[in-house]
């Protein structure tokens, strides 16, 4: 009895998802352009979704798990490492939300890669750019469906294999139903990620007796013995935690986000900028509120669990779960994690899922599509140009409703079998990363060690700068990734450190010079140009030079 009662809530947490995951699926093979709702959502989300699935994204089975049991063993400082998320959300959708989207408008695209695509018209970047976002994208899948499963089947008493099998499953299946499902589930799974915190917050203050006591029962433990006081109460943790690391934190999980694409695509997805400035504002409270919280949760928690248990500080807050709850309250905040860790999964496969359909086949086989593109783009003085839609564009210059109509009559073209292509493409990908977690190798937990900061080396750059220097070529793209991202892999294997900063910090320094380099080059040694319509598309504000 004591092992079903946990199950209950999680059973009708799973039934839910997988009915919205329905619901919208029949509503997306219905739409009328298929694709954009169903990479997309048809660009349509409100504000308060939009800033849950973008917390929801960020926030991890790490968050709940790894980030709190260090808290635990370090103290205060790690909440200090954690605060720079605080400022995530704000900043992507900030700095490239209303851009991203007046170009997904004006170009028609569906996915990050696809804009970079037709900024630099090379499909060898595209390629690149593919390879790296699929293969960093599944190990962080296996990454979360091992994390995930481990702690669903440790506190239900489920065996491994199975646990996974189910709760990778439901994942899976939701998340075929397109980006609003994802989106709405990962709202749902964000208001769970606060109640399984406030939870947690309840019990550690009940069994500590109370905030003073436990505050007190700390700062007896982990004696700093220079200065007579716990390193769980110092900024630096004693000295474990220096300034150089805190700096690493603000680039890692800070500034550098801006080179995520799972979270960058939800810049490509509100329906207004009033919705987008709600966004802005509920995601950084809520973001604010969880990586803090939890962090924070972490350090109370070393007044109730006292000793580190078997396995190591990933076990500290499953431990208190199961140890310190009623099986049917347990069953309600384990549901924290496992929403923590399915709305990252699901945000990932559906954006691995549009690389392999739309980008990785449009750079080995399409040209850029810049021509359903007006001439003049943002500066309403050109006509546009369509392709078998000259009559739209040429009344009144709708640039916007030619390139609806284009949309519309491809969707209208895409077969049942074809959709199915789309819909089967995101359940191969899932399959794929169950059978890694079913059998974990030791590359595979590396690689996704790896992953995120990976992703940052790669995508960073070229995101910043294309978006926002008209003088950013192809060959400053291509030395970009390929310094910044080989900088990061050798300081990552041989623990090379810059002052005992994360290679983050490193990869993107060489990143910055390869780009400058690389553009030089490709200026006056490549005559590298951007062409007067690429311009007009993206820089169409700032004079056009030869």
């Amino acid at each position: 009895m004591q092992q079903i009662l946990p199950l209950i809530p999680i059973a009708i947490f799973f039934i839910v998802l997988l009915f919205v995951g329905y619901v919208v699926s029949y509503r997306a093979n219905r739409a009328m352009h298929f694709k954009k709702e169903y990479f997309l959502g048809s660009q349509n989300l409100g504000g308060v979704v939009l800033a849950m699935t973008l917390v929801a994204t960020y926030g991890s089975v790490s968050s709940f798990i790894s980030g709190p049991g260090v808290a635990w063993n370090v103290g205060l400082g790690w909440v200090v490492f954690a605060a720079p998320q605080i400022i995530t959300a704000f900043l992507i959708l900030g700095v490239l939300g209303k851009r991203m989207t007046i170009l997904t408008h004006r170009l028609d695209s569906l996915t990050v890669i696809d804009l970079l695509y037709e900024r630099f018209k090379s499909r060898l970047i595209a390629l690149i750019l593919s390879v790296a976002l699929i293969i960093f994208f599944i190990a962080m899948i296996v990454g979360q469906f091992i994390g995930g499963a481990q702690i669903f089947a440790g506190l239900t008493g489920i065996d491994y294999s199975l646990g996974l099998i189910i709760f990778a499953l439901v994942t899976v299946l939701y998340s075929s139903g397109g980006f609003r499902a994802v989106a709405i589930t990962d709202a749902i799974c964000a208001i769970l990620m606060l109640t399984g915190m406030f939870i947690l917050g309840y019990v550690i203050l009940s069994e500590g007796g109370g905030l003073y006591q436990v505050m007190d029962t700390i700062s007896q433990v982990n004696i700093d013995e220079s200065t007579g006081i716990s390193r769980n109460l110092e900024f630096d943790a004693g000295g474990t935690l220096p300034l150089s690391l805190l700096f690493s934190a603000w680039i890692l999980v800070g500034f550098a986000t801006i080179g995520l694409p799972q979270s960058l695509v939800r810049c490509m997805t509100y329906k207004s900028s009033h919705e987008l400035h709600k966004s802005m504002i509920i995601a950084t409270i809520v973001c604010g509120a969880l990586m803090i919280g939890m962090t924070m949760l972490g350090v109370l928690a070393r007044a109730v669990i006292t000793e580190m248990p078997k396995a190591g500080t990933d076990a500290i807050i499953p431990t208190l779960i199961a140890t310190k709850m009623h099986p049917l309250v347990a069953g309600v905040t384990i549901l924290g994690p496992l929403a923590a860790t399915m709305s990252t999964v699901s945000s990932l496969l559906i954006a691995a899922s549009s690389a392999i359909i739309r980008d990785l086949f449009k750079a080995l086989r399409s040209e850029p599509r810049l021509a359903i593109a007006s001439a003049s783009a943002g500066t309403g003085t050109g006509t546009g140009t369509g392709i078998g839609t000259s009559a739209i564009a040429n009344a009144n210059g709708a640039e916007t409703k030619e390139n609806e109509l284009v949309t519309t009559a491809f969707d209208k073209a895409l077969s049942y079998h074809e959709k199915i292509i789309i819909k089967g493409t995101t359940l191969v990908m899932g399959v794929i990363s169950i059978v890694l977690a079913l059998y974990p190798m030791d590359i595979v937990v590396w690689v996704n060690l790896f992953a995120f900061g990976g992703l940052e080396s790669t995508f960073l750059w070229p995101i910043v700068l294309g978006l926002f220097w008209q003088k950013f070529n192809k060959a400053g793209v291509l030395m970009s990734i390929i310094a910044s991202l080989s900088t990061y892999t050798i300081c990552f294997i041989f623990k090379i450190s810059l002052f005992s900063c994360h290679a983050i910090v490193p990869s993107l320094i060489a990143g910055l010079i390869g780009a400058l380099a690389g553009t030089a080059i490709g200026h006056y040694m490549l005559h590298q140009r951007l062409d007067r319509r690429t311009h007009d598309v993206f820089f169409p504000h700032k004079a056009y030079t030869e």
